[in-house]
């Protein structure tokens, strides 16, 4: 597969051709440098590692900083790896170390996933982590208390709580891929596509849309 590192901006929304008014995401995609690349001759498989947004030499390690060095780049905070990257893109031996890939890699239209970190939400109840309904149409024999659980387990027999019960924890906070998206627009000058409806993350979350 083939895709960018990008970082999300917010949401907004467009109006199509028929005058509907559609939700999207607005993504920056790149622009990505290629800081290393795997072939099947020396790594057993073949792959193409992309780095994107800036970082401070102060913070990046010395190894990393020869890294990029050997690359030609300033240092940066994220680097994806991804695999038969070329191929698919039918990119010729010019394919070298430095190449940089930008928002021009999609296309109106496009169906991607995207990979990002969900928004954290700290310790919460069953209601709001698994959707439980409460009094009125109350799940596990709940009966006089709005959020509670209910019956969790079983009497004397087997005398324990299975693995998996669905509880109050922590929620939020998980890598999580969202498949099937479009892409509505793409601005190549800006680096920015639009991409119909939510993805994982915050605001200014790190994201990595596959192709």
């Amino acid at each position: 597969m083939n895709g960018l590192i990008g970082k999300k901006i917010g949401m907004t929304s467009i109006f199509d051709e028929a005058g509907n008014n559609i939700a999207c995401t607005v993504v920056e995609a790149g622009p990505c440098v290629v800081t290393q690349i795997k072939t099947e001759d020396t790594d057993g498989y073949s792959s193409v590692q992309l780095a994107y947004g800036e970082a401070k030499a102060k913070n990046t390690s010395k190894a990393l900083q020869g890294h990029f060095k050997k690359a030609g780049t300033t240092p940066k905070k994220y680097v994806t790896e991804f695999r038969d990257f070329a191929e698919e893109l039918g990119l010729n031996e010019d394919f070298k170390l430095g190449d940089i890939f930008s928002a021009d890699m999609f296309e109106e239209g496009d169906v991607i996933s995207v990979i990002g970190t969900s928004k954290g939400k700290g310790f919460q109840g069953v209601v709001k982590r698994h959707g439980f309904r409460g009094v009125n149409d109350a799940t596990h024999g709940q009966h006089n208390r709005q959020r509670a659980p209910g019956s969790i387990g079983a009497a004397s027999y087997p005398a324990k709580v299975f693995k998996g019960m669905r509880m109050a924890g922590r929620t939020g906070g998980t890598r999580v891929k969202t498949k099937n998206l479009r892409v509505l627009r793409v601005i190549p000058d800006k680096n920015l596509i639009l991409i119909k409806g939510a993805i994982p993350g915050h605001k200014g979350g790190f994201i990595i849309l596959e192709k």
